[in-house]
């Protein structure tokens, strides 16, 4: 629904002495549920599982590993040193993995 901010509002005064007949409308006019919207529109960026993406390409820049980073041997995820939980036969293991 199209809102016209150039009219002018409602004071508190103006809104109480509303009538019943108004408050009735306002409220069938908000309930009616039908929204219009292109179904094409909608489902333009819906990815269906097992599409072919071969013809897409990834805008990605990937860092290598920092010099205070490391790699959980659990999870496999780069951390920063700070998630280092322990080393577990020489292999970091981070805060997630690790509690």
């Amino acid at each position: 629904m199209a809102t016209d901010y150039d009219t002018p509002r409602k004071t508190d005064d103006d809104l109480n002495e509303d009538s019943i007949e108004e408050l009735k409308a306002r409220r069938n006019e908000k309930a009616s549920g039908s929204v219009d919207v292109d179904e094409y529109d909608a489902n333009e960026g819906l990815e269906l599982p097992g599409a072919d993406l071969s013809n897409e390409e990834l805008s990605v820049r990937v860092l290598p590993r920092q010099a205070d980073e490391f790699t959980c041997m659990s999870c496999f995820l780069v951390h920063h040193r700070s998630q280092l939980y322990s080393e577990k036969n020489g292999q970091p293991i981070c805060r997630d993995c690790g509690a």
